[in-house]
């Protein structure tokens, strides 16, 4: 078999020429990536050389108060008097933010650029961006220098200021640093700010559950916090715990244990803000009028212009904290207002915020005798005057359609006058026949379209004992109802917010009015009320804390002690009681009074006024009350009283009156002519 030979010869090679555009391709890219590595190292050199910015530059989330006092701030740098060193954190607090955070924090540099790739893509598809991708040293360059804008020249910026930033400081500081910005809701910013908020712990002394409770919350701290929806916050609990037995941080026995450990959350929180209740409901209107989201509070550069005025603030907490005893459960609210535009100027909600920061202000309590102030004025409007007389005693009313139904009404005390009131008298002595005598006559329908008409929201029922205040309202209400008398018939809208400043939004609060009771019933009232505070009126014992003429109503239930009043430009509602509904002592029903009086003395002395002047289209009349006639000469006590022309009692009072020209001229005839003499 015949061998094929070997060759002893190379194989010719054949040569083709490049074709000039290959080339000049590879000449470009061969330049560009010169160019681009020499651009990339004058970067480098250039972020190097160059200081880091001043950190927080961008302008907190500021609430003010009228005057421009500030009474909460909020930045997305949080506060260095919160800050902890890295050494003081737990080791299982680094590993959870690590493992949810940045995996490869310690490995990588400033970008990360695989999920920079994604997280563009992403936002490619959706054309804005909507995912971030962002490293711990990313996150920190947003936080200290960037604003919380979603823009891609923002990105940029943030991924050059995390590469300066990895520049000048090591691993561990831009970690460290980062645990003590970072938001974990609730105006907490850092891990002791939170570590207070949540388990009120100092950050050292949190265990592997709460660590990895606290590492989920920078996500989403509206959504996961445990105040506000545990059930997610353990769902977020759950997805740390898991990243960390991935990571190598924990074994799954661990996780396990961790997720089960009960977990104690802080019950009551420190305030961290002046006028700590009235800013919070200054925060909620702004949320909820001027769609604020808790996001852009957060990101900062919001200013919130309050009508807070501090020295009544600081009245009205004076007055708490000095009237109510100090060892006992028993709370308080105060809210007052300017009558003219419903402008809240000072605001408690309760005798201590870190303790409860539940409002009582909005609370819906029984506003007991406050309530007849509305009464009346439907009384009024419906044709009753000061004139009208109604005996004081012991009364058993029937009513309804068919006169079928009972109701007996108690005064105080069982204590009545045994005759017959006018409307002055019975509204400064509180008199309970008179105010459900009152009601039936004029129709409990028409007394409950009153109280809608001049601020109350709350549901009122036309029940006889609708009249004494049965139906739970709140201090904010009897405020506001109040106003419409104190500014002259006008329904206002109670408000804390008159001027926001924000991104994008600017608003300027002009407050409306609206006309529901006439002039003349409103100064009526207003003249009527005044008798509260004068002699044998309920709220004469605390008289003397007033510097001027103040028109009042004072009102007990067994559970609720209640003061509301005005001057003619300020409003003020006050409550006493217990959270629990428990039954108040004798004592304890009088503290409303004097913490009324007490800030309503600093408010006549801070905002002075000449009195209340009275309206054009009233007559005034000297009545005598024990007749609801025209007083005599002859008549020992007398009331003042304002009428509507034509309603006005004409006939002089019978049992004083001067004997007829027949009549022979005793001493007491000769006396009345001396008096008609001098008068």
């Amino acid at each position: 078999m015949r061998r094929r030979p070997f060759l002893t010869k190379e194989p010719t090679k054949v040569y083709r020429p490049r074709k000039r555009g290959t080339r000049l391709w590879l000449n470009v890219i061969f330049i560009s990536v010169v160019t681009g590595f020499a651009g990339m190292s004058t970067i480098i050199i250039l972020l190097r050389c160059l200081p880091l910015p001043d950190q927080s530059v961008v302008n907190p989330t500021e609430i003010e108060s009228d005057d421009g006092l500030r009474l909460a701030e909020w930045t997305s740098s949080g506060t260095e008097q919160q800050a902890v060193p890295l050494s003081r954190i737990p080791q299982a607090l680094i590993n959870a933010t690590l493992a949810v955070e940045d995996t490869n924090f310690y490995r990588d540099h400033a970008i990360d650029l695989k999920s920079t790739a994604r997280a563009l893509l992403v936002n490619m598809k959706h054309g804005s961006v909507v995912q971030g991708g962002s490293t711990i040293t990313q996150q920190l360059a947003k936080n200290l220098f960037l604003s919380q804008d979603r823009t891609y020249s923002r990105k940029v910026r943030e991924a050059l200021f995390a590469m300066q930033l990895e520049l000048h400081e090591p691993k561990d500081w831009i970690l460290g640093r980062y645990l003590n910005v970072v938001y974990y809701g609730h105006g907490a910013y850092g891990v002791q700010s939170a570590a207070r908020l949540y388990f009120n712990k100092s950050v050292d002394e949190l265990n592997v559950a709460e660590c990895a409770l606290l590492a989920g919350l920078p996500k989403g701290p509206s959504i996961y916090s445990p105040l506000t929806s545990m059930d997610k916050a353990k769902e977020r609990q759950h997805v740390v715990l898991q990243r960390m037995v991935a990571a190598g941080y924990l074994t799954q026995e661990a996780a396990r244990t961790a997720y089960n450990t009960p977990i104690t959350i802080a019950k009551f929180h420190s305030p961290i803000v002046q006028a700590p209740y009235f800013t919070q409901v200054a925060v909620d209107e702004a949320k909820r009028q001027y769609q604020v989201t808790n996001e852009q509070l957060y990101q900062g550069d919001v200013r919130i212009h309050t009508t807070l005025d501090p020295l009544l603030q600081q009245a009205a907490e004076r007055a708490l904290m000095t009237t109510l005893p100090k060892h006992s459960d028993i709370q308080a609210a105060l809210v007052a207002m300017d009558p003219e535009t419903g402008a809240i100027k000072a605001l408690v909600g309760g005798r201590n915020f870190r303790m409860s920061p539940y409002n009582r202000v909005l609370a819906p309590r029984q506003p007991g005798s406050t309530f007849k102030g509305i009464l009346y004025t439907a009384a009024l409007e419906h044709g009753w005057t000061p004139a009208n007389e109604v005996d004081s005693k012991l009364t058993t009313f029937v009513y309804g359609p068919n006169h079928d139904k009972q109701y007996t009404v108690h005064d105080y005390g069982d204590f009545y006058a045994e005759r017959p009131l006018t409307l002055r008298e019975a509204l400064a002595r509180s008199d309970n026949v008179y105010a459900v005598h009152t009601n039936l006559a004029i129709g409990p329908e028409a007394v409950v379209e009153m109280g809608h008409r001049m601020g109350i929201s709350s549901t009122l029922k036309p029940y006889p004992s609708l009249a004494l205040g049965v139906f739970p309202v709140t201090p904010l209400e009897m405020a506001t109802a109040y106003a419409t008398l104190a500014n002259g018939g006008y329904k206002v809208s109670p408000y804390t917010v008159k001027e926001l400043d924000s991104p994008g939004n600017s608003v300027q609060v002009h407050p409306e009015k609206e006309h529901v009771v006439s002039p003349q019933i409103a100064y009526q009232m207003t003249d009527l009320l005044t008798s509260v505070m004068e002699r044998n009126g309920t709220g004469y014992s605390v008289r003397n804390y007033l510097h001027n003429v103040a028109a009042a109503k004072t009102g007990t239930t067994d559970t609720d002690a209640w003061m509301v009043g005005y001057t003619p430009n300020l409003v003020c509602a006050v409550w006493v009681g217990y959270d629990t509904n428990k039954p108040l002592t004798v004592a304890e029903s009088h503290l409303a009074a004097p913490i009324w009086a007490k800030f309503m003395g600093t408010a006549q002395s801070h905002m002075p006024y000449d009195g209340f002047r009275p309206v054009p289209g009233l007559t005034r009349v000297t009545l005598d009350p024990l007749t609801g006639k025209v007083a005599t000469p002859l008549c020992r006590t007398t009331e003042v009283d304002y009428f509507i022309p034509g309603t006005e009692p004409a006939e002089p009072c019978p049992v004083h009156s001067p004997p007829k020209p027949d009549q022979p001229k005793g001493p007491t005839n000769k006396l009345f002519e001396w008096f008609k003499k001098l008068f």
